[in-house]
Order: structure tokens, then C-alpha cells, then sequence
């Protein structure tokens, strides 16, 4: 069915996804390659190695990929444990990547700068689906192009973090200060300790990551009394953020809800919400934070450091020369938009889908994973191994098998419409990743736009 048969499927990013499709591809006997910009698989997850995620390893293994290992000496983890980032990466990512049959087709440190048709812009139609796809990678300074007969772009959205100001754009004095703003998930227990002890500390964003994040800086603040913490979010309702508690599926997400209501009921916690940053200055005695607070303007002084927990988007730069079909105000892949919603939708009420949902203009172009989901929280690692499943099936030829469903996610009290808001406010919503972000795992404290609902 498919042209330039002799040339492998491309693979871009070797996260949770991208490693699962390449499990998938040798299943079906496809030649592959994979393109991964970090220096290790999992690279994203590893910038969040110490977290420790919502699910079990049940949940987290894709099945092909799994398969493939029993075959060798490698020892399953227990299935009801919560790995860690820096265990999902030494006990599934890297035995995976390391199995022969795989590993000479993965090139680390290359940076994908581009797709497109061979020799062809976006507006060129004759002969398009005829010409390969031309990828330009950029490793150690050099560039190199690559041919491919199809594209899977599994490169989630981590590494694209929000600005922490109003409506989605950089805040007055954001990226001049950014040297006091952590965009991501900081060991404030060990490695960052010096950065965060005994300072006066801003978390923003209203999902698990910054929930996470506070929890820790609370139990530094035990040992260092003179650490301030303040908690900006967006949301009209505290409830909202809390979840389901002890309600919730997952025990571990639960708890956290639990915990961040009794912090901020202890008084320890300056919380300011709805507040929307405009502006930041640095002033003698620290940063300065200008912002709306209920349609008035307040004010947040001698700020030391920013921890941003407001989710992410995809990085669309390198596919403008391809032929994608985008929701204009998701970012995700146009058929999902009214699946995955976050103002309708959240991860327990997105039903499974597959390559019928995920096609693009563009034959043989697929966008999987968090990445998928555009600026979507609602994420499920597991979600993205059926679309891989799925996506692959119709590569190879088999119709039947990608139009069928094979994936039950499991209930969850935060899971339900009844914590959907009714604006998009960009942050991380009540499920968290990835890919996301956190390249869609469900992690107890995750950038939620990378993905993943939680």
C-alpha cells in the first residue's frame, strides 16, 4: 500500500511512545529508525528522575515492547509498584532500546529541525504522496538528511514548557529573569536544596506538579523555618484542585489532594487565586510580581525563586512543511479536539482511538502521544501505546486490527466531567503526564502538559 517500500518508518523522539512504536514496527517486520535529541532514552523523564509516578508498572509497559523483552534475561519489576522517572528509564526504556534488533536503529544526540516531502513545499500537491519524506537532523554540529516512507512524530511536549504569564504569553520581564524561574519539576530535597532553603518561593500552576512541588518545599520549610511559600493558580475554586482525595482510583493521587488541602488549611501556604501574572521586576530586596487577582491588580514582594507548573505545548516549528490538520485552539491532532477536550473532557472520559483519528492530510504522517494532544492535559501514556499499536497495524497493512480497540482504562475519581473547568487557562489541570508532557506517564507530580493525565 504504501511507496518507497525499501526506506525505513521514521521515528522521532524515543520516549514512552516512540520506543513502543518501535517495538511494534519490528513486530511487524518494518525497518525503522529512530531519531531521539537527547543523549539517552527516556531524556525527558530523567530531568524527573526523582518522581515518583501514579501508576503502577502494570500500566506503564506496552505490550509488544514487553514481549520482546521476555524473550531475553531481563527481569520484570514488580507489576504493583510506582517507579520512579529514573526507574522507568533503567528498567524498561533502556533494556528496550538495548535489545540488538533495536538499538542500531536509534541515533541519540540528533535533533530533528524539520519534515517534509522530498524536494516538495507544503503547497506542492503533484506527485506528493510518491516522494519520500526528507527529515534534517542536526547531531554534533553536523546536518544530515534522512529519507523515510512514513513519519511518527512521538516527541511530546516537555521540552516546550508555558510562560507563567496571563493568556499564554511570556509575562513583561519573564525571559529577562528566567535564571530565577524553574520551568519544570526541581529536586528541591537534594539537589536544588541550596536554591530553594530558607528563600521566599513562588509555585504557579494548579495541577499535580505544583502541588508536588509545594508538598516538598513544605518539609524543607520544617527544617529551614524561614522558607516562604506561595502558591499562584488560576482556578476559580480550591475544590477543583483538590480532586477526588480518597475517592480517587489511584491511591497515590489521591493522597496528594489530601495533603495540599492540609497545607493550605495550616496557614504555611500564601495561596492567590484566581491570579494571572503580567509582569515581573527585579527589585533590591527580590522580584516583584504584578498581577490580576480577582480583577484587581496585587502586587507579590521580595520574591528568591519561580517554580512553573504550567503545563506545555508542542513544538509545531519542525512540522510546518507538512500537510497536519490541527485544532485551532487545542493544538492537538483535529479529530481528538472534541474527544480530549479539557473543558468537556478528562482522562477517564476520553475514549480509546486509533489511526483513524490520528491521520493527517499528509499520508503516512502520524503525531502520537502527548503531542497529540496538543496543549490537552488529559494524557495517558497508556492511551499513546494504543495509538502506536493502532497507527503501526494500518502501516503494515492490517486494517482490521487498527480499527479495533484494544485498551480499558481503569476508573478514577478525579477522572470524571464534574472537575472539568470552563476555561482554558494553559496550566496543568487536574491531570497530569508526560509528556506531557512527561511524555504521557501518570506521575505523581508532572508537568501535565506533557503530557498525561494522572
Amino acid at each position: 500500500m504504501m511507496q518507497n517500500n525499501n526506506l525505513p518508518i521514521a521515528i522521532i523522539g524515543a520516549g514512552p511512545v516512540g520506543l513502543a512504536a518501535a517495538a511494534h514496527l519490528l513486530t511487524h517486520n518494518l525497518p525503522f529508525i529512530v531519531f531521539e535529541a537527547g543523549s539517552s532514552v527516556g531524556q525527558n523523564m530523567l530531568s524527573w528522575s526523582h518522581v515518583r509516578v501514579f501508576s503502577p508498572w502494570k500500566y506503564n509497559i506496552d505490550r509488544a515492547a514487553k514481549e520482546l523483552l521476555q524473550q531475553t534475561d531481563w527481569i520484570a519489576p514488580d507489576e504493583n509498584e510506582l517507579p520512579t522517572g529514573q526507574e522507568l528509564v533503567e528498567q524498561y526504556f533502556r533494556p528496550l532500546a538495548n535489545l540488538p534488533q533495536i538499538k542500531s536503529h536509534i541515533h541519540l544526540n540528533s535533533k530533528v529541525l524539520s519534515i517534509g516531502r522530498k524536494g516538495l513545499d507544503k503547497m506542492k500537491t503533484s506527485g506528493r504522496e510518491d516522494k519520500p519524506f526528507s527529515i534534517k537532523v542536526e547531531k554534533n554540529g553536523t546536518t544530515n538528511y534522512y529519507e523515510a516512507k512514513a513519519v511518527i512524530d512521538a516527541t511530546g511536549t516537555w521540552n516546550q514548557p508555558n510562560p507563567i504569564g496571563s493568556g499564554g504569553v511570556f509575562a513583561e520581564g519573564e525571559q529577562e529573569l528566567n535564571e530565577h524561574i524553574f520551568y519544570g519539576i526541581p529536586n528541591v530535597k537534594k539537589d536544588h536544596l541550596e536554591q530553594y532553603k530558607n528563600k521566599n518561593i513562588v509555585v504557579v500552576g494548579g495541577g499535580h506538579s505544583a502541588i508536588n512541588a509545594l508538598l516538598d518545599l513544605a518539609d524543607i520549610q520544617k527544617d529551614y523555618p524561614q522558607t516562604q511559600l506561595n502558591w499562584v493558580l488560576r482556578k476559580d475554586t480550591m475544590k477543583k484542585v483538590y480532586g477526588g482525595k480518597q475517592e480517587d482510583a489511584l491511591e497515590a493521587r489521591g493522597a496528594l489532594g489530601v495533603r495540599i488541602e492540609q497545607l493550605v488549611n495550616s496557614g504555611k501556604l500564601n495561596v492567590y487565586t484566581p491570579f494571572h501574572i503580567l509582569k515581573l521586576t527585579k527589585k533590591e530586596n527580590g522580584i516583584q510580581i504584578i498581577g490580576d487577582l480577582n480583577g484587581e491588580i496585587e502586587t507579590i514582594n521580595q520574591i528568591d525563586e519561580i517554580i512553573s507548573n504550567t503545563g506545555s505545548r508542542p513544538n509545531l516549528e519542525m512540522i510546518r512543511e507538512v500537510r497536519t490538520d490541527l485544532d485551532a485552539s487545542l493544538e492537538s491532532v483535529f479529530d481528538l479536539a472534541e474527544l480530549i477536550d479539557p473543558n468537556i473532557h478528562s482522562c477517564g472520559t476520553v475514549r480509546p482511538h486509533g489511526e483513524k483519528e490520528l491521520r493527517h492530510p499528509e499520508k503516512d504522517f502520524y503525531i502520537v502521544g502527548s503531542k497529540s494532544y496538543g496543549r490537552a492535559p488529559t494524557f495517558l501514556m497508556t492511551t499513546g501505546y494504543e495509538q502506536v499499536r493502532s497507527v503501526i497495524s494500518y502501516l503494515a497493512g492490517d486494517k482490521e486490527a487498527a480499527e479495533r480497540v484494544e485498551l480499558n482504562l481503569p476508573e478514577t475519581g478525579v477522572c470524571s466531567t464534574d472537575f472539568a473547568t470552563n476555561e482554558k487557562e494553559g496550566t496543568t489541570g487536574n491531570c497530569c503526564s508526560a509528556e506531557s508532557a512527561l511524555e504521557g506517564i501518570e506521575s505523581t507530580s508532572s508537568n501535565c502538559g506533557t503530557s498525561g493525565c494522572n
